[in-house]
């Protein structure tokens, strides 16, 4: 099941997955987890939290109307390639409809690019490193 969550609640999954429990829960969040207009969703299996994204309203470069960044999405391991993630990112996108968002963009990992393609998303960069994470490309994604 897929629901609105606190900030708090995607700290534990983000320093799992996109830290590899290095860093204290602290340190895993984002100066936008608590701006106007940010959410975080959940995708909950029974009672457990198993895969978590954040979105804030944030424009990119020259791309008009109102954008909304993607950031901190993750599944724990054990519920990767079973289509969580993409319920959850498609659920993010009726709903940003709704908000009257034109698109959503993100700082993808290069061994997540296919997921995000998968969903609609297009790669609008070069390859950039991410100092202590790894290459990325920027990806977009037109919703209205």
């Amino acid at each position: 099941m897929i629901r609105f969550i606190q900030a708090d609640e995607v700290l534990a999954i983000r320093n799992e997955v996109l830290r590899e429990g290095r860093l204290t829960l602290d340190e895993c969040r984002f100066q936008t987890d608590q701006i106007e207009g940010s959410f975080h969703l959940g995708y909950c299996d029974q009672d457990e939290l198993v895969c978590v994204a954040s979105f804030h309203p944030q424009q990119y470069g020259e791309y008009q109307g109102t954008g909304y960044q993607l950031r901190g999405m993750a599944t724990l391991e054990k519920y990767r390639g079973k289509g969580i993630g993409n319920q959850l990112v498609n659920f993010a996108i009726v709903y940003l409809r709704g908000q009257k968002a034109n698109y959503i963009w993100c700082n993808a990992r290069k061994k997540a690019i296919k997921f995000y393609q998968n969903i609609g998303f297009e790669i609008i960069s070069d390859e950039f490193e991410v100092p202590g994470i790894g290459p990325h490309h920027v990806l977009y994604l037109k919703i209205q």
